[in-house]
């Protein structure tokens, strides 16, 4: 099996479903090696590669990439040599990802990025890095995730209708947030240009700044040099996100209004009940850097609190559900404890999105450099950069959904995250807290939260006798997150 260049065009096939989805795939570029769907092999005349790889035949392609994720980097080369079906399978780069961070090298902060995380292990420049025409390779295993890495994220966030589009607003006042946005998101656009962040900070500014500086990048701890060679040099279905809650004691940063400091939460939010717990409250801000395509699939914020995000560089696009809608393609546990969606944000993109824009409760918008989007306590969102970006994020919890974050911390102690491992009831501390220094608040809330479920007994029994009415009204989603880093992405 001979090496050649992939100078000619390699033909696909595209069925025509509109002018829609035209759009969508119009920006695809054929595979790199040739890989094609499986679809295009009815269309060929070429042999099929697949009748070469033996006893593998008669494992799907779905079981024959999970068998080649036990193979380590020597076996998985030499396993690729024998057919061109089987190199096009080894040289899929989500096994090179594996490898590459249970190996030596994923465990430094800094390092070559090579363009790949195959060529990253093997230590291969562009010219060493050997291509074997697979045109004769058919499988949508295969091919999916190169389609993922290369769809128009434009034709999905472009054109969002009327009735879906969030609230953009110049700014707000703390009594118009408590008394009518609270439960909504919106855009804020003249709210943070006083942030001497908002027009300091870029990538290039903060690479000169914080080169050497080791942030969190979901499983990995890389210097900001080594993470702005992977940002920029990158084919990832779905690109690493720097994700640091630490960034501000690494960055040496004071955060709140005074001289010298880098910015503070914006006053319309009103109080954070959570500042109460001081030292003792649980992760709450975080710097996000990431590329294109990065980004977080749907989720709620944890401990059911609300949440700001501000746009420093780059834009953003949102969609966002209230608590109780069932959004298409995300599945949820009957205790709410466990979320199920599609891998990659494009993969739902693909299967889904043309399905929840349809949805009356369906809300959409685009945050740009030097805006801030509110997310409300509950709400489903996900959440894509539209280019290479940086935003700042902090959770806090606002007076009006007190009860929900008390009534989440008592009933789903199982689901709260971001304390310290120390603080074994997070609950009562945080009553405690409110009791001491806003009890007239408590008292209130704690009212609320009888009635509640004065109102849920009347409706499902309250002597452990069966049901009356099955009811999912009133469920609240939670997304549970850990204390450990890797796991701290909201």
């Amino acid at each position: 099996m001979a090496a050649v260049p992939l100078s000619h065009p390699l033909s696909h096939i595209v069925i025509d479903h509109g002018d829609d989805d035209l759009d969508k795939v119009s920006s695809i570029p054929p595979h790199p090696l040739g890989i094609k769907p499986l679809g295009n092999k009815y269309f060929s005349n070429s042999d099929d590669a697949r009748a070469s790889i033996g006893t593998f035949q008669v494992l799907p392609d779905e079981v024959l990439m999970q068998l080649l994720e036990f193979m380590d980097e020597r076996a998985l080369r030499l396993l690729g040599y024998t057919c061109r079906f089987l190199f096009a399978c080894a040289r899929s780069d989500d096994l090179w990802k594996t490898i590459f961070l249970e190996s030596e090298l994923g465990q430094i902060s800094s390092f070559k990025w090579r363009g790949s995380w195959r060529a990253t292990v093997l230590g291969l420049s562009p010219e060493h890095s050997v291509r074997i025409d697979c045109g004769n390779v058919f499988s949508d295993v295969l091919h999916r995730p190169f389609v993922c890495s290369h769809i128009s994220l434009q034709a999905y966030t472009k054109s969002i209708p009327a009735a879906n589009q969030i609230k953009r607003l110049q700014d707000l006042s703390y009594d118009e947030f408590a008394g009518h946005w609270s439960r909504k998101p919106f855009i804020l656009t003249k709210c943070i240009q006083p942030w001497p962040v908002t027009s300091r900070w870029s990538i290039d500014s903060l690479l000169a700044q914080y080169a050497d500086v080791v942030f969190r990048a979901e499983a990995v701890d890389w210097s900001f040099a080594t993470y702005c060679q992977y940002m920029r040099d990158n084919q990832d279905e779905s690109p690493l996100y720097l994700f640091d809650r630490k960034f501000a004691e690494k960055m040496s940063l004071e955060i709140g209004k005074g001289e010298g400091t880098a910015y503070w939460k914006p006053d319309c939010f009103g109080p954070d009940l959570f500042e109460l717990l001081g030292a003792e409250r649980p992760a709450h801000r975080w710097l996000i850097i990431g590329p294109e395509r990065s980004g977080s699939t749907f989720h709620k914020d944890p401990n059911a609190t609300s949440a700001w995000n501000a746009v420093i560089q780059g834009a953003k696009y949102w969609i966002m559900f209230p608590p109780q809608t069932a959004v298409p393609g995300v599945f949820v546990s009957k205790d709410s404890s466990e979320v199920t969606s599609p891998l990659s944000i494009a993969e739902w993109l693909l299967e889904f999105h043309a399905e929840a824009r349809k949805l009356p409760e369906c809300r959409e918008g685009i945050c740009h450099a030097g805006e801030i989007l509110h997310v409300p306590s509950g709400w489903w969102h996900l959440v894509v950069n539209l280019e290479d970006g940086i935003a700042l994020t902090q959770n806090f919890v606002p007076e009006s959904h007190l009860g929900s974050v008390l009534s989440f911390l008592k009933d789903k102690a199982d689901q709260v995250s971001g304390f310290k491992k120390d603080i074994t009831d997070p609950y009562s501390l945080f009553v405690e807290r409110l009791r001491q220094q806003r009890p007239e608040l408590l008292e209130d809330a704690l009212k609320q939260l009888k009635e509640r479920k004065r109102r849920w007994d009347t409706v499902v029994g309250d002597d452990g006798g069966q049901p009356q009415k099955k009811s999912t009204a009133g469920f609240s989603f939670g997304f549970a997150f850990g204390d450990e880093d890797d796991q701290e992405i909201p």
